[in-house]
């Protein structure tokens, strides 16, 4: 009698590389994350050109600003789901194109409704690479390095923030078409990310849960906690950096009476540097620790930056962006760490933009807020009161992570 034996069932492929992938390749890896993030805020010395070519207030800036959010919280709503469903690169190298379209469109503008069009392409491709991207560091990292990988994600993300506006105000004073350059020294970046991801050791998502594919991102049950510790600390900070990257020209121009766009670029990397060096020189501390030195630097934040406006003084006004900046590095490190050590590999995309979607929202809403409130009442008025609101919102998230983070060590 013959015994026919049933074919053996194919395991489901993991989400993530294993764990002997080369360290290098985690490093590679935040490159894409760094490259969109460097045209995410390369604008942002270049909008006194275009306002004085174009002709548009302070609030109006606060809303091309924040048509970036709109397009990233747009995309953060899909492309989570859609990278667990399907995979990293499928998500990525979409975005690596339309980032490239925006560039176009930067180097051109003409309009308001071109510089609207520009930062909305801009927001949905980071939107892509906060999901997407900083999972598929997470994945090339393994199970065995995931605090290396929170890390590097986390950094290639502030990194690339403070170096866009380092090189638009350099290149703009320094060489012709101050509005074009930097925009295609960025297609170059850009194309170097593409090669990155293509050759990216991924392997196949595993068979994806229900659901819809554009949804609301959330976290698998049991790691709401988690979200919400992450979001309560990640949320003020960088909300406070999206208020110093629309308004701190502004701010400079009135406080140093000038419009260098070396000195406006130049204060964003050093906010996002800050960002960047808090973050491995935190990186041992317990996740609790680490949420609520993220929160404390907000608040002193924005206590310099009411002295900054009240007293003109240029110092308080740095003092502010580096706290601004390392609130946000320890909060996105704290938040991203927790999500990592809970979250299987299979939902650390969505997760990824749960987060998100949890700090831009604010991050959109009140520095448009102070923008046409400073078109309004002053600069002066308009800076106060949105370091108030905020220093009161970092203050509750401390407190809530000092409370309630007893277990997140991470």
């Amino acid at each position: 009698m013959t015994i026919t034996r049933p074919a053996p069932v194919a395991e489901p492929e993991a989400v993530a590389v294993p764990a002997t992938a080369p360290t290098r390749w985690i490093w590679l890896a935040a490159w894409p994350v760094t490259a969109v993030f460097v045209l995410s805020n390369a604008a942002t010395p270049l909008y006194a050109l275009w306002q004085r070519d174009i002709g548009f207030s302070k609030g109006t800036m606060t809303v091309v600003f924040a048509c970036y959010i709109v397009g990233l919280i747009g995309s953060l709503l899909v492309s989570g789901v859609v990278s667990d469903r399907v995979g990293r690169k499928p998500v990525l190298l979409p975005a690596l194109g339309l980032a490239v379209l925006a560039c176009g469109i930067f180097a051109t503008a003409t309009s308001v409704v071109a510089l609207m069009a520009a930062r909305l392409f801009t927001g949905v491709a980071v939107g892509a690479v906060v999901s997407a991207g900083m999972a598929a560091v997470t994945d090339v990292a393994g199970p065995d390095r995931k605090r290396l990988g929170a890390l590097l994600a986390s950094c290639a993300m502030v990194l690339g923030a403070g170096l866009g506006p380092l090189l638009a105000g350099v290149l703009s004073e320094t060489l012709p078409g101050p509005t074009v350059t930097v925009f295609l020294v960025e297609i170059g970046l850009l194309a170097l990310a593409f090669v990155t991801v293509l050759r990216m050791p991924l392997s196949r998502p595993s068979p994806a849960g229900g659901g819809a594919w554009i949804r609301l991102p959330k976290v698998p049950r049991g790691s709401g906690r988690q979200l919400f510790l992450g979001i309560a600390v990640f949320a003020p900070g960088i909300t406070s950096t999206s208020f110093v990257l629309s308004l701190g020209p502004s701010l400079l121009s009135g406080l140093l009476g000038t419009t260098s766009r070396v000195v406006a670029g130049a204060m964003a990397f050093v906010m996002f540097l800050a960002a960047t060096g808090v973050q491995f020189a935190v990186k041992g501390l317990r996740v609790r620790v680490i949420l609520v030195g993220g929160a404390a630097s907000v608040v002193a934040g924005m206590v310099a930056l009411m002295a900054a406006v009240w007293t003109s003084s240029v110092v308080f006004l740095a003092g502010a962006a580096i706290l601004a900046g390392a609130g946000q590095g320890m909060g996105q490190l704290g938040g991203l760490s927790l999500l990592n050590s809970t979250v299987p590999g299979a939902r650390l995309a969505e997760a990824n933009a749960a987060l998100n979607v949890g700090g831009y929202v604010p991050a959109g809403a009140l520095p448009v807020a102070a923008g046409y409130l400073s078109d309004g009442i002053g600069l002066t008025g308009g800076a106060t009161t949105f370091a108030v609101v905020l220093g009161v919102l970092a203050a509750g998230g401390g407190m809530v992570a000092a409370s309630r983070g007893g277990h997140a060590s991470g």
